[in-house]
């Protein structure tokens, strides 16, 4: 008698268990339909300000930006998507002055974690929320932002 009960106990725990998943399915099924019409709403869609899409580098108007080559988010990218060129020159002090030559950023690779950003003392590079960087050839995906206008869609 006690494979009996332990039996429909089991197939009662198990149907009951399978009610409650149709209840979540059928509360979904039921539920208002909301689909986006992407690409035909560009205008009106909303992208969360959050969002992170592509890394850039803002300039001012000056075209000069905030960088100063130390680094530190290159050696805070977890898979070495971000590359720092450096150069220094000596001014008519005989100080050396570090400059930033090249940063190159490789979107393709990046993983969007964020930890670059949080790494800049001098808030020199940010996420964008531009999406759209579908292309054809991986290397495209390479670009260098230390100049205006590398970006597709630079803010």
């Amino acid at each position: 008698m006690n494979k009996f009960n332990k039996y429909f106990k089991d197939a009662f725990a198990g149907l009951w268990s399978l009610l409650i998943g149709m209840r979540t399915t059928m509360k979904i099924f039921l539920r208002a339909k909301l689909t986006e019409q992407y690409p035909e709403n560009r205008d009106t869609l909303q992208i969360s300000e959050r969002f992170r899409g592509e890394l850039v580098m803002p300039h001012d108007e000056n075209n000069q930006h905030k960088c100063v080559g130390c680094g530190l988010c290159q050696i805070a990218c977890p898979n070495d998507t971000i590359e720092v060129i450096t150069a220094t020159e000596t001014d008519a002090e005989g100080k050396k002055k570090r400059y930033l030559v090249k940063y190159e950023y490789d979107l393709g690779s990046c993983m969007f974690c964020q930890l670059c950003v949080n790494a800049c003392p001098h808030d020199a590079i940010e996420f964008s929320n531009h999406f759209e960087n579908a292309v054809y050839n991986r290397e495209t995906l390479v670009r260098q932002l230390n100049h205006e206008g590398s970006s597709l869609k630079s803010k």
